[in-house]
């Protein structure tokens, strides 16, 4: 859960709630669509137990953090990351991106090239949406709206997870719901409206001169194959499956995430 009392900051005339944790080199954590910093509790706890200044932010409209109404581009939430590492004198970071914050920790690269050291994306896809994808992505937002969070999360769960997870770990998959189900529908719906305008990071990636990790659970039901493109696009870039999982490997094999993640930041020091 997220902490008792966050430490809070005023990032372009939004108040953000954070988590900052441990000292070293900074890994920073970016939650996906209508999850909030406690998907990285684990995440935050082991990684800053080994030499490392954990930040995970709640981005603007989840969690504990303002909510911004109607619409909320992914340039806005890039440039809130990189308001927020100015705040907390932070030079680069390793930028770990799940999701739609994947796409963020993109934008960011793209926006504030300086910023990133090393780029982890988890369960997200490059490309811009097309036509259909922008329309869908705007009727899930009314319906959010008009049906509330209770009943998006009830939706999306099985996409959130794979259903072993929910098979043999039950108490995953409701710890994932009550996050969805606990998101603050304007919020939520205004970032649903921001990936549909999304740039494409094709050739972004295919430009990345930083190290990449890509990340992706076997089961996850929004890849397709894009993770494995991905990988292929990044110059050197580096691929982990993570056997079991579904769209959110972090929370449902938390340590064979770890592991891939801690022998990627080991390379990097190396």
């Amino acid at each position: 859960m997220p902490d008792a009392s966050p430490a809070t900051a005023r990032i372009n005339g939004v108040t953000m709630a954070y988590t900052d944790r441990g000292e070293g080199p900074v890994l920073l954590l970016l939650h996906g669509h209508a999850y909030d910093r406690s998907m990285w509790a684990r995440q935050v706890e082991v990684f800053a137990g080994r030499g490392w200044r954990v930040i995970a932010p709640d981005l603007r409209g989840f969690g504990e953090s303002e909510v911004t109404e109607g619409i909320v581009y992914t340039e806005e939430f890039a440039d809130d990351v990189a308001g927020l590492l100015e705040h907390l004198a932070v030079d680069r970071a390793v930028v770990v991106g799940f999701s739609m914050s994947g796409q963020i920790a993109m934008e960011l690269l793209h926006r504030h090239p300086g910023r990133v050291r090393a780029l982890v994306v988890n369960d997200t896809v490059p490309q811009a949406e097309d036509l259909a994808g922008r329309r869908r992505r705007h009727v899930t937002a009314d319906a959010i709206l008009s049906g509330g969070m209770e009943v998006y999360g009830r939706n999306v769960l099985a996409k959130m997870v794979a259903e072993s997870t929910v098979e043999s770990r039950p108490e995953v998959a409701a710890e994932v719901l009550a996050m969805l189900q606990s998101a603050p529908a304007k919020g939520a719906a205004a970032a649903m409206r921001g990936r549909a305008e999304r740039r494409d990071f094709t050739e972004l990636l295919r430009g990345a001169r930083i190290p990449v990790l890509v990340v992706v659970g076997a089961d996850d039901a929004f890849d397709g194959g894009a993770a494995r493109r991905m990988a292929e696009l990044a110059p050197g870039a580096e691929l982990v499956v993570v056997a079991a999982a579904g769209h959110t490997p972090n929370i449902e094999q938390p340590a064979a995430f770890d592991d891939a993640l801690d022998a990627f930041l080991r390379r990097l020091d190396a």
